[in-house]
């Protein structure tokens, strides 16, 4: 790291010690935050370089530690955004300042080091830490992208994100920490697929020093994970194995006397007439039902995933009328700059703006968004409360049209693209994913059950969505619509514009829409949500179908 970076990083720390700021938060739901990580882990190592020099000779595991920190924070370095928009990276960065580094502390508690162990303590005060509660979700984050993206075990713990070589491979102890999250969150599924391979890469790291599980420990959570997914005779056998290493494992034992009941109870159910020797199950010669091959039943979620990977695309029907053009929708501003429009779908009418957000001010907006990044909440259906949830994982700021000029340039040119009123419109959010960031299938205006939405701002109901792209994103990421099949893939500088709402004001459903977890890369968008007041001469109401048209 260069003195320069030591530098910013020393002050950094001075200046919150002097203004007692105790720096702690969901760091692991935007990426913009996971950097500061880096940061905190870069002081920690120069720290534990210094009680090494102290203590080289009765320390030789705390110095094998430190080099693996620093061959780590070393290549992230280099290129600190690309590091942390890695989900493997962010991981096993999370993983290192919790259970590792508590590892790490205890080991300095029992020795003379304290001045070394005082600073580690003066240190949570000053830095951004990560908490318990980001591991977990960290690792909750690499499992779902597993499963959305499909992604190999084997591959993804070599550091493989659909193919594509993005960093060191996970150790046996990084996968072993995975399966043993997915085990608190009661997710027997992953918690094998995870066991097994810490499993296998502990038998490809024979001169592995530092392992914290042995081979005992990972049969006693396969076997019990292997029993919660019902198959009681795998869980037997995996515990016999466990007893062969360890005979005198109470907790085997007592496993191994209730799995054999099970066993030998689930035999007696299987016992029918069929065992004078006639086939236990009768035959049927009813004709066997069989769907209509033509008809695809599939639910949200599955239609959800395949979009997100690609497979499920438009057809060439609906692709072949879509058009690009200029256009000035009747500002006279932009007769002498048009805006590029793209067609993304004609029904509902749904369209990208290219061009149409600068990268200074996508800078600027960033920049002041970072300090006041919270969590992103959605609205309680019932009791209209914001809240947190698992389904929608960033942090997002607001930011007020009078703050800046750039922010009041953006808005007034939603205006230009969308012909309506900015008096209605929400404060301009802007919005930063975290480790496999996304937001399941949601709609963005209030249905009529909805009571209380938006209660307090007394401007009726969501009637358009502006989404604008503060950057590009490697892999993943996409605005996907489930019923539509439609996907806007994120490109720095565009905007997509749609409108929830039909000219008979009630909602229009086939908007509903998702954002896809981010594979690599960070996501930065920004939302401008324009409600119904203001808007009654420049999209007046209608009985009568609206066919998807503008404002304009």
């Amino acid at each position: 790291m260069s003195s320069c970076l030591r530098l910013q990083l020393t002050l950094g720390v001075l200046v919150l010690a002097l203004t007692g700021v105790t720096v702690r938060g969901e760091v692991y739901t935007a990426l913009a935050e996971m950097e500061e990580l880096l940061e905190t882990e870069s002081v920690l190592i120069s720290n534990l370089e210094g009680y090494i020099r102290v203590q080289e000779d009765r320390l030789s595991y705390l110095k094998n530690k430190m080099d693996e920190y620093q061959r780590e924070h070393a290549d992230a370095a280099s290129d600190i955004t690309a590091y942390v928009s890695n989900p493997i990276n962010a991981y096993l960065l999370t993983k290192r300042l919790t259970t590792d580094w508590r590892q790490v502390e205890n080991l300095m508690a029992h020795e003379v080091g304290a001045d070394f162990v005082q600073n580690l303590t003066q240190y949570r005060n000053v830095l951004k830490f990560p908490s318990d509660e980001d591991l977990n979700g960290a690792a909750v984050a690499l499992l779902r992208l597993q499963d959305t993206y499909q992604l190999d075990t084997s591959s993804l713990a070599r550091g493989k994100l659909n193919g594509i070589q993005y960093s060191t491979a996970m150790s046996s102890d990084d996968c072993f920490e995975l399966g043993r999250q997915s085990y608190v969150n009661r997710d027997y599924y992953h918690t094998v697929l995870w066991m097994n391979e810490a499993m296998a890469r502990m038998l490809e790291e024979p001169h592995n020093q530092t392992q914290s599980f042995t081979r005992a420990d990972v049969l006693e959570y396969l076997a019990f994970c292997t029993y919660k997914q019902g198959n009681v005779e795998s869980a037997l056998t995996m515990t016999n194995e466990l007893l062969q290493l360890l005979p005198d494992h109470e907790r085997a034992n007592g496993n191994k006397k209730f799995y054999e009941k099970e066993i030998a109870q689930l035999k007696e159910k299987l016992k029918v007439k069929g065992d004078d020797g006639s086939d236990a199950t009768p035959v049927s010669d009813l004709p066997v039902v069989k769907s209509d091959p033509g008809v695809f039943d599939m639910t949200e979620r599955k239609a959800y995933e395949m979009l997100c990977r690609g497979e499920l695309k438009l057809s060439p029907s609906v692709l072949r009328p879509l058009r690009c053009r200029y256009v000035s929708n009747n500002v006279p501003f932009l007769r002498l700059a048009p805006l590029k429009l793209e067609e993304a779908f004609l029904d509902p009418y749904i369209v990208i703006y290219h061009d149409a957000m600068f990268d200074s001010e996508i800078e600027v907006l960033k920049r002041m968004a970072r300090p006041r990044f919270r969590r992103a909440t959605v609205q309680n259906a019932v009791t209209g409360a914001l809240e947190t949830a698992n389904y929608r994982i960033s942090k997002s700021a607001w930011l007020k049209t009078a703050e800046h000029r750039v922010i009041g340039t953006v808005v007034q040119r939603t205006a230009d693209m969308t012909g309506l009123d900015m008096d209605s419109a929400e404060e301009l959010q802007v919005v930063n994913y975290g480790i496999g960031g996304h937001y399941e299938p949601h709609f963005d205006f209030a249905r009529r059950e909805e009571i209380r939405a938006f209660e307090g701002l007394n401007l009726g109901n969501r009637i358009a969505t502006v989404l604008f792209y503060m950057s590009d994103v490697e892999q993943g990421g996409a605005t996907v619509f489930t019923s539509l099949h439609a996907v806007l893939k994120p490109k720095k500088g565009t905007a997509a514009f749609w409108m929830n709402l039909h000219r008979s004001g009630e909602g229009d459903v086939r908007t509903r829409h998702a954002a896809c977890p981010v594979l690599t890369g960070s996501k930065w968008v920004s939302n401008k949500w324009i409600h119904e007041r203001g808007q009654e001469f420049r999209r007046p109401c209608d009985l009568a179908p609206d066919h998807g048209d503008f404002a304009i």
